[in-house]
């Protein structure tokens, strides 16, 4: 109980006081918006390794390799946990910014660090509006900025491995701006919150990056549906990574 306890009150205290920490990165995002961008997500970062660290979680990278350095990509995982997102802001190099559901959007402070490091408030029933924010997304990878991708939706709560079928129109942004799709696989952080909510225990998380996918060189068949193609792929990589937890 006393994790759980720590880790809320650092993202209750971190949002009360950081409201001038806000107002200053406004003022610089006026004069140069990358600088905004740059300040603020390593801001976001500090403060998720030491919530992680709070909770007593420590991560094994695997296939950083495969992560190109010289453009933007589209991250595509499985969803499992809110810690999820952390252990992937912590891992991925440069900028980057998740797809979050539009709820989060009405959270005050949070939405605007979340607006800060380039997440996106993404709209599923509304079209035209989910349309808008895909838009966006193609916008902010021609810019540099990597876009972090859960196609299930929601958090799965069923078998590791089983993943929920990828909604198709998620990988759009990589379609139309071209740029690689990188498969993500994560194991661990389940067991650290939603396996025992509303505790939070000490766990190990794994996190392993794919080899890039460029959608344009998939054959017909595959690109046509190339959510549940990368589905397939994360899959194949989660049953790899518990064959080798077993050995």
């Amino acid at each position: 109980m006393l994790r759980i306890i720590l880790v809320a009150s650092t993202v209750v205290l971190f949002l009360i006081f950081s409201i001038p920490i806000l107002g200053i990165l406004a003022l610089v995002g006026k004069g140069n918006s990358r600088a905004k961008q740059d300040w603020s997500l390593r801001i976001v970062r500090s403060v998720f390794r030491f919530i992680l660290k709070l909770a007593g979680v420590t991560i094994t990278v695997q296939g950083l390799e495969n992560i190109p350095r010289d453009r933007a990509v589209l991250y595509v995982g499985n969803h499992r946990s809110y810690f999820d997102i952390l252990t992937g802001y912590v891992t991925v190099p440069g900028l980057a910014g998740f797809v979050a559901k539009k709820e989060m959007a009405k959270i005050p402070l949070l939405s605007t660090w979340m607006s800060y490091v380039n997440c996106l408030f993404l709209d599923r029933v509304n079209i035209k509006e989910g349309l808008k924010t895909i838009l966006e997304g193609i916008e902010k990878v021609k810019s540099g900025v990597s876009i972090w991708i859960f196609p299930e939706g929601t958090r799965n709560e069923g078998d590791l491995t089983d993943l929920l079928p990828f909604h198709e129109g998620s990988l759009k942004i990589a379609e139309k701006s071209g740029c690689p799709v990188i498969p993500v696989a994560i194991t661990g952080t389940a067991e650290v919150f939603e396996n025992h909510l509303p505790l939070i225990r000490p766990g190990h998380v794994v996190i392993r990056y794919g080899e890039p996918i460029f959608l344009k060189e998939l054959e017909p068949a595959k690109r046509k549906f190339s959510g549940a193609y990368t589905r397939d792929v994360i899959i194949s990589m989660l049953n790899e990574m518990e064959k080798e937890k077993n050995n």
